[in-house]
């Protein structure tokens, strides 16, 4: 017979409302999606000292309500794709003493050993969605506010869009010369280059002409070539455009990732793991339950035609394993 005392332990577990340090949980992933114990959205990836870490927002909408309720953001590494450890919730919108809620898209970015995490909030004072910056020691956290107040706020951007929500989705990307920027947007993409402290823009907001560009955006080099993919239309695909600077001219390249079906949205990132490139991002895909408002992080293999042009990604239940 079950005391009552496990029985609530249980029920506690299954709520999520346990105690960080019982919250780790190690896994096996079996191809697409990776994570199926929990609904993740708009994944980030940042390879660092051999291990792929993958930020993730918490899907959290209870079934059968159809809605985006994304109120933490979660954090996995593994070693080899297959075996994974979810580790303590490094961060909430919480954690921003400026912000009321809303763990929307992010990235994990590492300098000078320090990690910066670029996140999406609902601002408290300031109508609309902000960029803030989180810093960690520690890839896994845990993170805390670095500057006190929102690198971007709505109220920066309201020449070039009346939304407000297209302060959003902020990707960092650092070049071979130690120059870094913040792409980000929805509807227009965004862009600004940083400080060396990366917490502070050291130039104007300027924009990027993509086609149908929604939002989404990433950034990533190879060899000579800068590729900026991004989310495009509703429902979601994502396209990419090609540059030889940093500052463009971007030219358009086409669809890298089809629609998922069942996911309204798309989001991804892309980078290096042991010398193979990979194609991270979510679909609807985990049970009965998933869709729109319940995704799932999922991983494929990204391919480069000889001409550095990007082979278009598809989606597997296989994945990389």
């Amino acid at each position: 017979m079950i005391s009552k005392k496990l029985l609530i332990s249980s029920l506690l577990f299954a709520s999520g409302a346990f105690s960080q340090a019982q919250q780790l949980k190690n896994f096996v992933s079996e191809g697409n999606p990776v994570i199926r114990h929990k609904y993740t959205a708009d994944p980030a990836a940042l390879v660092h000292d051999g291990t792929f870490y993958i930020y993730a927002g918490h899907d959290q909408c209870p079934v059968p309500h159809n809605h985006y309720q994304i109120n933490e953001w979660l954090v996995f590494s593994s070693k080899d794709l297959k075996n994974w450890t979810e580790h303590h919730v490094p961060l909430t919108p919480k954690d921003f003493s400026w912000a009321k809620g809303e763990a929307w898209a992010s990235q994990v970015i590492e300098r000078n050993g320090k990690f910066y995490w670029y996140v999406t909030v609902e601002h408290k004072d300031i109508k609309g969605k902000s960029i803030g910056v989180a810093v960690s020691d520690s890839p896994i956290g845990p993170f805390k506010d670095a500057r006190g107040s929102a690198l971007i706020t709505n109220n920066m951007t309201t020449e070039q869009t009346k939304i407000d929500w297209d302060d959003i989705d902020p990707t960092v990307f650092i070049d071979d010369d130690g120059k870094a920027y913040m792409f980000w947007g929805n509807t227009q993409c965004y862009y600004i280059k940083l400080k060396d402290n990366m917490i502070e823009a050291d130039s104007p907001i300027y924009t990027v002409d993509l086609p149908r560009f929604t939002e989404a955006a990433w950034v990533h080099k190879k060899d000579d070539w800068y590729y900026l993919s991004y989310a495009s239309e509703f429902p979601e695909k994502i396209c990419y455009a090609m540059s030889k600077n940093i500052n463009g001219p971007w030219v358009y390249k086409g669809v890298l990732n089809e629609l998922a079906g069942n996911s309204n949205t798309n989001h991804q990132a892309i980078l290096e793991y042991n010398g193979e490139w990979y194609f991270v991002y979510h679909n609807g895909g985990a049970d009965v339950n998933g869709g729109s408002f319940r995704r799932s992080v999922c991983i494929d293999k990204l391919y480069y035609n000889p001409d550095g042009t990007m082979k278009k990604v598809i989606m597997t239940s296989d994945g990389v394993n």
